[in-house]
């Protein structure tokens, strides 16, 4: 006769201050969940490498220094995210530069929203972003050719034919709708 042990496995509880110890790499804590981010497509990929190359080139060009990441785990005051990209300036850089995950929002952040997204969730993040520390917040709708660009005080929607300009971090970095979604 076999026996067949059963194992039960328990929940493991993952807290905020779990997932800035160790973050899961692709996962955000959500509302005391890790969810994983959604998947990327090609054009979403793309649009990542090219708004962070234009971010980084602006940057290095006006001499304003800083670092441009991709990717990279910030906390907020009730989250876990990680932005697709995100702007660091020299300060802040000097100040994090070499943690784990940035213990409050990035000044310049951007979300590419993906096919699979919920917009719903991907605009939740701009209030979030701008209450823990976050200055201008790039929302970036590739199948709708906007981006609109949040900050504390204000609210634009740039669409195809427009260039969507920097409101408050990276000041006088301007792009074209249609370059950048292209």
């Amino acid at each position: 006769m076999t026996t067949t042990a059963v194992i039960s496995k328990t929940p493991t509880i993952f807290s905020l201050e779990d997932w800035m110890e160790n973050p899961p790499e692709g996962q955000e804590w959500i509302d005391g969940q890790l969810l994983e981010k959604n998947s990327m497509t090609l054009k979403h990929a793309r649009i990542q490498l090219k708004l962070g190359t234009y971010w980084r080139n602006y940057k290095e060009s006006t001499e304003q220094g800083g670092e441009v990441y991709t990717d990279v785990p910030c906390r907020t005051e009730k989250q876990g995210l990680r932005p697709d990209v995100a702007y660091l300036p020299p300060d802040l850089v000097a100040r994090y530069g070499d943690g784990k995950v940035l213990p409050q929002s990035f000044p310049l952040s951007a979300e590419i929203v993906s096919p699979t997204d919920l917009a719903e969730d991907v605009i939740a993040k701009a209030p979030e972003y701008l209450e823990s520390g976050g200055e201008e917040v790039w929302l970036v709708f590739p199948e709708s050719r906007w981006i609109m660009i949040v900050t504390k005080e204000s609210r634009q929607i740039f669409i195809s034919g427009e260039n969507a300009s920097t409101q408050k971090v990276l000041t006088g970095f301007s792009v074209g709708v249609d370059e950048l979604l292209g």
